[in-house]
């Protein structure tokens, strides 16, 4: 096991109470707010009137942002670090799924810092300091309502890329489950996608031994696959979305690095096809990750094997175990399709006339491996991508 810190200071609001205690939440991080959110799902649910009413009433006054694109756009960020920076604002409020959390977490960095905010996300700066943040999470799926990441798309490039920073760690998260009951089949078949790539970006990993995190992956893993068709066939079972949302959260909270170093190839791989295409992170997943998995199945087919076994009950055979490997592979495609993804690039009209620019872009020229589990350059990533095809 390796050498680890670990740390997560967002203090967590489970359940169907915490909404009407928001104003008092709130209230300790300041009296001014900028409230931060997409479309119109949100209003039309009665949460963001419901927020005004709280917010009113504890006596804070309230600037509003919305429009925030599934792949936020670098360009509403400007105008999030405008907005604070005219208006004196001490608490950004995201109410919405990953990418108004990812958004909010980029305004809350940049309007306290004298440079470009991009500046984070290429490596050019880090984030010493940021405006407190908190959540009202609506979409289990990226966990970054307790994370210290945001990942943010820059539209002149079409550039798509990450930050971590501890300064970006929301300081409280409201999760209801009910207010997931009216997501529509495609959102919950995508965030059920990047629950389970958080989960197995940190499984495939070189790191020895680490059987507690692999248990606690599996069975986090088993859960969301058990789930998931539940809450397709019932969408409003609290219980069934419960399960669900808290294990996005612990998926990507960092506890389950602990000891391990993951990959993270598939999510960059993926990043520069949703930035190109403009498709759903998690769609992208669906298609990038088994791509990925077979590719560098023989650097270690125990492990592979290890995960058909525990996590999709696949017979083990200790004699061959690169058929239970893809086996296993197999089962989780199979399992995505089931509940509504797409599991190839062309069934989404995807070709391969852009392959080489992605892969170029995704290694900076050749310039950067991307994964830690095994090492890939731009012709490893292009060849990732046939392998979707």
């Amino acid at each position: 096991m390796d050498d680890f810190v670990f740390q997560n200071p967002t203090r967590i609001y489970f359940g169907k109470s915490h909404e009407a205690e928001l104003g008092r939440i709130a209230s300790q991080y300041g009296s001014r707010m900028l409230l931060h959110f997409g479309g119109q799902s949100a209003e039309r649910s009665g949460l963001l009137p419901l927020i005004r009413k709280e917010l009113a009433a504890a006596g804070l006054t309230c600037f509003e942002l919305g429009g925030v694109q599934p792949n936020p756009r670098l360009s509403l960020v400007y105008r999030g670090i405008e907005l604070c920076r005219q208006n004196n604002i001490e608490l950004v409020l995201a109410v919405g799924g990953g990418s108004v959390i990812d958004s909010a977490k980029a305004i809350a960095a940049g309007a306290p810092y004298s440079g470009d905010v991009w500046d984070f996300y290429t490596g050019k700066a880090v984030p010493e300091k940021a405006l407190p943040v908190g959540t009202v999470l609506t979409i289990p799926a990226a966990g970054s309502e307790s994370s210290p990441g945001s990942v943010i798309t820059k539209e002149e490039g079409l550039l798509k890329r990450a930050v971590n920073a501890d300064c970006l760690f929301p300081r409280f998260s409201i999760l209801n489950p009910a207010r997931c009951f009216t997501l529509p089949p495609a959102q919950i078949a995508n965030g059920v996608t990047d629950i389970m790539c958080h989960l197995m970006e940190r499984y495939f990993t070189n790191s020895r031994p680490v059987e507690f995190t692999d248990r606690l992956i599996e069975a986090t893993l088993r859960t969301v696959i058990a789930a998931a068709p539940r809450v397709l066939a019932n969408p409003a079972s609290y219980d069934d979305w419960a399960e669900l949302m808290w294990a996005g959260t612990i998926a990507h909270n960092n506890l389950l690095d602990t000891g391990r170093k993951g990959d993270w190839a598939s999510h960059d791989i993926e990043h520069e096809l949703s930035a190109l295409y403009d498709i759903a992170h998690g769609a992208g997943l669906a298609i990038v990750t088994p791509a990925w998995m077979k590719y560098v199945l023989k650097h270690d087919l125990a492990r592979f094997a290890q995960y058909a076994v525990r996590v999709w009950g696949v017979e083990d055979n200790y004699f061959d175990p690169e058929r239970i490997a893809r086996a296993g592979i197999a089962r989780l495609e199979a399992f995505w399709s089931s509940v509504g993804q797409k599991v190839r690039l062309s069934e989404i009209g995807i070709d391969d006339s852009r392959f080489a620019e992605m892969a170029r872009k995704c290694t900076d020229d050749d310039t950067q491996t991307v994964g830690h589990f095994v090492p890939l350059r731009s012709r490893d990533i292009e060849a990732i991508y046939r392998l979707a095809l």
